[in-house]
């Protein structure tokens, strides 16, 4: 009878795991992909130096009455929430042990990552957001959106799930991600390099009265969109199409479609309304959404089911 009992106590306290971790994953999730898009309204709105110190805003907590130190300041709000969470989750699967194992190294690669984007946050702002340094703080965020979606997805498995090794993975899904990853870096250096109005016409570049170097910028980015879509649509085919269907995965898929026809759509708008900021900043939340769902359903792929973790 102890014996029972104690197998219904650990079952217990791992399924309050489970729930806890789940729940840090999500909102890790969420306000990582919240903190992309804000900081992308930052950079389009010319804020980021709204605020010319750091951590503070000009030593000061941060003025509520002035739109672009407004901004800023609120866009490291939430990265100081989002370091909280993903530490959260690193002392919890510490803490837990082998029965946070799946977990553990992608909660303990995000609070590295994180510490690198704090410090490119404030570089960025020391070198005046120098093209370079914005471009890589947008690539490391990215990074982190990617292991926040494989952490949510991997706290929703479960204890009970296993992982393919890297090796093992569907290569269709690996050139997937890599053409969204390639599409979103390509992207972030139009902006970065003025090129956002380069190019008023789409799919071509015609009648365009802009520099040679800032219309290059805008075709690479287009063959990039290209092949990193012919990439995607692959993959995502591929899943949706299959005989053996893993629901969530199929949902993911379907999601992803969707995203990338409207992400396509919206990228025409941009070109022919001549960037405005609002679209550019649509453009790029849905381009963040779509990185995240294709990561997601890369790593929902990789699930297989144990028994022998309780």
């Amino acid at each position: 009878m102890n014996k029972v009992n104690e197998i219904s106590v650990a079952s217990k306290d791992g399924d309050q795991l489970d729930r806890k971790l789940r729940v840090l994953a999500l909102a890790t999730l969420i306000s990582t992909y919240l903190l992309i898009v804000l900081g992308s309204t930052v950079r389009v709105t010319e804020s980021g130096m709204g605020c010319n110190g750091w951590p503070l805003c000009s030593g000061k907590i941060g003025p509520i009455d002035q739109y672009h130190p407004l901004l800023e300041q609120s866009h490291r709000y939430l990265a100081t929430i989002v370091t909280v969470l993903i530490c959260a989750i690193a002392v919890v699967t510490w803490r837990a042990g082998a029965r946070a194992y799946h977990l553990r190294g992608l909660s303990m690669a995000g609070v590295a990552v994180i510490i690198v984007q704090i410090v490119l946050g404030a570089i960025t702002v020391f070198t005046n957001n120098a093209p370079v340094t914005v471009a890589l703080h947008l690539i490391v965020g990215l990074l982190f959106l990617a292991i926040a979606s494989i952490t949510a997805v991997r706290a929703f498995a479960g204890r009970r799930s296993i992982w393919n090794q890297m090796g093992r993975l569907d290569r269709s899904a690996i050139w997937a991600v890599g053409g969204i990853f390639l599409i979103l870096i390509s992207g972030s250096l139009v902006v970065d390099g003025g090129a956002e109005e380069a190019c008023p016409s789409w799919p071509l570049c015609t009648g365009s009265h802009a520099q040679g170097g800032l219309i290059d910028l805008q075709l690479i980015h287009r063959g990039i969109v290209l092949v990193g879509t012919v990439f995607a649509v692959i993959y995502l085919l591929k899943i949706i199409r299959g005989n053996t269907r893993i629901p969530s995965q199929y949902g993911l898929a379907l999601t992803g479609a969707v995203l990338l026809v409207v992400q396509i759509a919206a990228g025409a708008v941009v070109a022919l309304l001549k960037a405005p900021d609002v679209l550019a900043d649509v453009h790029l939340a849905l381009a963040a959404a779509l990185w995240a769902v294709i990561v997601a359903t890369a790593a929902v792929g990789e699930i297989r089911y144990s028994n022998v973790v309780k």
